[in-house]
C-alpha cells in the first residue's frame, strides 16, 4: 500500500474579504499560494470551499433594522402580528426581530418548546413532566410559564430568552405578548396575520395556518426577498441563513453564487490541469450530544455546488465484510479480497445491500459542508477556504 493518507481536510487563510472583492480570484490565489507553499500535491477531485459568510460579504449582502420593518409592514399590514416559532440566538434571530417588531404595532411572540427547533431548550423535559404539561396540547402564557419554570437561562450563553426577546420587542416600540405553543394554529386566536420563522418546517407550518384561516401569512424566507431601499435581498431564502453583522445590520445567505463556484473550478483547472469540485458551505448538518443543539440554522447546508458534488455515497463497509464475506481470511488475502469487492462496484446503487449498511445516507454536499465547517470553526482561525484531499478515494486508492 503505497499511500497511508485518505482524507485531508484543511483550512486555509485567506485576506479579510470586504464588499466588492473578486472572491473568484481570492479563492484561487490562497489555493494555489496553500499549494505551493505547503508542498501539496494537486489531484483530481479534491474539493474546495469556501464559507458562506465570504461569499455574501463580497456581494455585500446586508439588511438593516428599518429594511426588515419596511418590508414586515409592507406584508404583513403593521399591525398586530403573530411572530411564531423562531430560534433562540442573538446572532442569527434577534437583530431580524428588531426589525419586525418595529414593522408593526404588536408582536404575539410565539415560542415552541421545550425547545426551539435547532434543540436550544427553554423547558428541562423532565420538569415538564413533573408539572404535567402536554406539550402537544398545552398552550402557556407567559404567566403560567413562570409559575412552573421560572427564569430559565440558556446552559451555553446565560441568556434569558423569553425576557430577551421581549425586552428588545418593547425597546423597538411595539407592544408585546409571548405564548408557548407547538401548534402553529394557537397562534390564530390571537391574530390572523402570522410570520413564521421556522427553518426546516416552514412549509408545513404555512399549510396548516393558511387552511386554519390565517389571512396573511408569510415565512421569514419571504422577508427581503427583493431589494428594500437599495438594501440586500435574496430571493429564495430571504432572511433565513442570516447572521448578526453590527447591532442594526445582517448579513443575508448568499445569493447567486452558482457562477462563483463553477467560475473558481475554471480558474483552477487552468492553473493546475486537476479537475476539482467547489462549494459554498454554511452550517454543518450535525447535533451537539451534549448541548442537544442541531447546528443547522441555516436553510441549507451548501447554496452552491459544482455537478461533482450530486449524490450520496455509495460505499461498502469494509466492516461488515471482514466478519461475514471474508470472515476467514486475514492479513494479506483479506486485504486483497476486500480490494477485489470494492473493485467490483460498477457504479450502481448499493441500496439496500447488506454489505454497505450502515454507511452514511446523506448527500455528499451535507457531509462535506460538515466537514468544512468543523475545519474552518466560528471564531479566529482565520480559515474561510477549506482544502479537502481524498475524500472521494477508497481502499484500493494508491
Amino acid at each position: 500500500m503505497s499511500r497511508m493518507l485518505g482524507t485531508v481536510s484543511m483550512g486555509v487563510r485567506a485576506p479579510i474579504i470586504r464588499q466588492g472583492d473578486n472572491l473568484a480570484e481570492i479563492v484561487t490565489g490562497s489555493i494555489l499560494e496553500a499549494i505551493s507553499v505547503d508542498g501539496l500535491a494537486p489531484r483530481d477531485r479534491d474539493v474546495v470551499a469556501m464559507t458562506e459568510a465570504i461569499v455574501a460579504r463580497a456581494q455585500g449582502n446586508y439588511v438593516t433594522v428599518d429594511n426588515i420593518a419596511d418590508d414586515v409592514r409592507a406584508k404583513l399590514g403593521g399591525e398586530t402580528v403573530g411572530v411564531i416559532f423562531p430560534i433562540l440566538s442573538r446572532n442569527r434571530f434577534a437583530i431580524c426581530l428588531r426589525g419586525i417588531a418595529k414593522g408593526c404595532k404588536k408582536v404575539v411572540l410565539m415560542l415552541s418548546y421545550p425547545s426551539d427547533e435547532v434543540g436550544n431548550h427553554l423547558i428541562d423535559w423532565d420538569m415538564m413532566d413533573k408539572n404535567n404539561v402536554d406539550p402537544y396540547r398545552d398552550v402557556l402564557s407567559e404567566e403560567k410559564y413562570r409559575e412552573l419554570f421560572g427564569y430559565v437561562k440558556h446552559p451555553f450563553t446565560g441568556v434569558d430568552y423569553v425576557d430577551y426577546y421581549k425586552t428588545l420587542i418593547q425597546e423597538s416600540g411595539a407592544d408585546v405578548e409571548i405564548v408557548f405553543a407547538n401548534d402553529p394554529r394557537a397562534i390564530l386566536s390571537y391574530t390572523k396575520n402570522v410570520l413564521n420563522c421556522d427553518i426546516h418546517t416552514r412549509a408545513r407550518t404555512k399549510r396548516l395556518l393558511t387552511a386554519a384561516g390565517a389571512e396573511r401569512v408569510f415565512g421569514l424566507d419571504e422577508i427581503m426577498t427583493q431589494s428594500v431601499n437599495g438594501s440586500g435581498y435574496n430571493p429564495r431564502y430571504g432572511l433565513l441563513g442570516s447572521n448578526k453583522a453590527t447591532e442594526d445590520t445582517v448579513k443575508l445567505f448568499p445569493r447567486d453564487c452558482q457562477d462563483l463556484v463553477e467560475d473558481i473550478q475554471a480558474r483552477l483547472l487552468k492553473a493546475t490541469g486537476k479537475h476539482m469540485e467547489v462549494m459554498v458551505y454554511g452550517d454543518g448538518a450535525f447535533k451537539d450530544p451534549v448541548g442537544k443543539i442541531w447546528e443547522l440554522a441555516d436553510p441549507v447546508v451548501s447554496p452552491a455546488y459544482t455537478a461533482g458534488l450530486e449524490g450520496t455515497p455509495n460505499e461498502l463497509k469494509l466492516k461488515y465484510l471482514a466478519d461475514n464475506d471474508f470472515a476467514n481470511l486475514s492479513g494479506e488475502a483479506l486485504r486483497n479480497a476486500i480490494k477485489d469487492k470494492i473493485q467490483q462496484k460498477d457504479g450502481s446503487s448499493l441500496v439496500g445491500n447488506m454489505a454497505a449498511q450502515g454507511t452514511t445516507p446523506r448527500r455528499l454536499t451535507d457531509l462535506i459542508g460538515s466537514l468544512c465547517d468543523l475545519t474552518s470553526g466560528s471564531g479566529d482561525k482565520g480559515t474561510p477556504i477549506v482544502y479537502i484531499q481524498g475524500y472521494f478515494d477508497n481502499y484500493t486508492t494508491d
